[in-house]
């Protein structure tokens, strides 16, 4: 997204999710000069200085309706024109009647349905769109995934100087999905997390083009997602622009009316928000952001007017320490991947018989600090937890516990007590309950992941529909208190799924059933269920049961009973040309 994510990162997301990313790439080269995703309304305060539409848009754009076309051809060609990147989509209202043409509006949701979709004329004449369903992106470009499992759309027309007309088209975009990757870009909206140490991306789905960087700020100042908005804090609240977003050469002014000028901590927050959200467009080459307010630049101590995402570093959402490296259990002791070496004091001589463990490092000295463990046997599960090179001791005692799972801006861990009960650990005290208002709806949680950021968690649930994957948010108050809600459905085409780690914050990788064989394959999905693509399974010698990711860092799988990393595609032993070292239940100490 940004130098800052690294090479290593670019390498790891090149090999999982290639496909997907280019279809993107191609639409930042076919999609310049358009304004936004879908229009929002307007701003209580006039923005001026709107940037100047050119004459010609460059694009791949739809074509009219033909004549004597049929009313079933009428309509596939009116859901064509829905990939127009043209203002008010023009092409589309050549397929309506005058009066349906004048009261359409293009604004509402999108639709986004799959390509081979089906049209049927009924008795009555109307023509009827069955389709599969991808999902829906609202005003604000946020997008939803499905749940049902089939789209129906019924169309009526009427002839209009001899040419087929529809008299009653839903309002919004019905669109294809190869359309939809090619003319819009997926972009984040960054917001802050409670502990003020990071930012969290709020995936949003826009029309690339010269008004880009003015859509996606007012959608900073509309605030987060409606899923994710319990979670965070927009220091952004009540500002509004004063104008367009202008880029001089690669540095974008953004003016702001609404901002307090103090105090500083704020203005800190509110300019790696502006800083990270803009300097991650690729069309639109944004290397500096200059803040105003009013009309005058802000000053921040030690910070110059045109300010980098280096000079807010600190907020970097996928930050995660250098000296963070893979562990894994081996008969019952814990290992790191250097080499298979165990790691330093009891728990790395397998004296707990541990199966499975997270590991929490203290953002202050970068070192492994908290380490909680399951221990199973015949009577059950017992969570231990102690320091990281320390003796560790029985906090919790259940049929059945998941595998815990920390953050990186908290020193605690999370688990799952025989599926229903969510509780947090902190060092030296005792287990916490952790309020699930509608898990039980769900079904039985198997694995819960926490996110690097700590405001969202993956779980696997086993529902009447067998095992799926739900992301909620975690939402903290000012009494201490601690709930994990809002879950939503982030890839219901997959089945069997087994388990799921954090590639960033802002993406998933998964162990699913392949619905070709009956075999678990890896997975990659964005945290909102968007691009849900496969990963390589070259050089595994059976199928993985279960995997483990970080930023930054190349996946481990647990496979056949030994340890794997993927690495440009192929997944290959822990220690190049040799044998497998033999391990499960890998994880990256965060």
């Amino acid at each position: 997204m940004t130098c800052l994510r690294g090479a290593v990162r670019a390498a790891v997301r090149a090999a999982v999710r290639a496909a997907v990313r280019a279809a993107v790439v191609l639409a930042l080269l076919l999609a310049l000069g358009a304004c936004s995703t879908v229009p929002m309304s307007s701003s209580t305060v006039q923005i001026t200085q709107a940037p100047a539409r050119p004459a010609e848009v460059v694009g791949i754009e739809p074509l009219p309706p033909e004549r004597g076309a049929t009313p079933e051809e009428i309509v596939r060609s009116f859901i064509d024109a829905a990939a127009s990147v043209r203002p008010g989509h023009p092409v589309a209202r050549e397929h309506l009647t005058p009066e349906a043409a004048g009261s359409w509006s293009d604004e509402a949701d999108i639709t986004v349905i799959s390509p081979g979709y089906a049209t049927v004329t009924t008795e009555t004449g109307a023509v009827e769109v069955t389709a599969n369903p991808v999902g829906t992106v609202d005003a604000r470009g946020v997008f939803s995934v499905a749940e049902a499992d089939t789209f129906t759309r019924r169309f009526t027309l009427e002839q209009v100087r001899d040419e087929w007309r529809i008299t009653d088209p839903p309002d919004g975009l019905i669109i294809l999905e190869p359309d939809f990757q090619r003319v819009y870009e997926e972009v984040a909206a960054y917001f802050v997390d409670p502990t003020g140490q990071r930012l969290v991306p709020d995936p949003r789905y826009v029309i690339a083009g010269e008004a880009l960087p003015t859509a996606l700020v007012e959608r900073l100042l509309a605030g987060p997602s409606a899923a994710l908005a319990a979670g965070v804090r927009n220091p952004l609240n009540g500002a509004q622009l004063r104008s367009a977003v202008t880029l001089d050469g690669q540095a974008a002014v953004v003016d702001l009316t609404g901002l307090p000028t103090e105090p500083a901590p704020v203005l800190s927050e509110v300019a790696a928000q502006l800083v990270w959200t803009l300097s991650q467009l690729r069309n639109v080459l944004v290397q500096s952001v200059e803040i105003r307010v009013d009309g005058e630049p802000v000053g921040i101590d030690d910070v110059p007017d045109e300010q980098t995402v280096e000079h807010w570093a600190g907020f970097d959402p996928d930050a995660v320490p250098r000296e963070s490296v893979g562990h894994y259990i081996e008969a019952g002791a814990l290992h790191t991947v250097s080499a298979g070496e165990p790691t330093p004091g009891p728990a790395g001589t397998g004296v707990y018989g541990l199966s499975e463990a997270a590991v929490s490092i203290d953002p202050a000295t970068g070192e492994p600090d908290l380490l909680v463990g399951v221990r199973s046997d015949a009577g059950g599960a017992t969570l231990l937890a102690g320091p990281y090179a320390g003796d560790l001791a029985p906090v919790l005692s259940a049929g059945r516990v998941s595998a815990p799972t920390v953050s990186a801006t908290r020193s605690e861990a999370w688990a799952v007590a025989d599926g229903t009960s969510v509780v947090r650990v902190q060092p030296g005290g005792p287990p916490q309950p952790v309020t699930t208002p509608t898990l039980p709806g769900l079904g039985l949680a198997e694995v819960l992941r926490l996110s690097p950021d700590g405001v969202r968690a993956a779980l696997v649930v086993e529902g009447p529909g067998g095992r799926s994957l739900y992301v909620g948010t975690v939402v903290r108050a000012e009494d201490g208190s601690v709930a994990l809600r809002d879950f939503r459905a982030v890839a219901p085409d997959l089945s069997r799924v087994v388990d799921v780690a954090w590639e960033d914050s802002a993406s998933l990788l998964v162990l699913a059933g392949d619905p070709g064989e009956e075999r678990i394959v890896p997975y990659a999905v964005g945290v909102d269920g968007w691009g849900l693509s496969d990963v390589p399974t070259a050089g595994l010698p059976s199928q993985p049961r279960s995997i483990a990711a970080a930023p930054n860092k190349q996946p481990l799988v647990n496979a056949g009973g030994t340890i794997w990393q993927l690495a440009g595609g192929t997944w290959v032993t822990l220690v190049r040309g040799q044998e497998p070292l033999p391990g499960t239940a890998p994880f990256y100490p965060l």
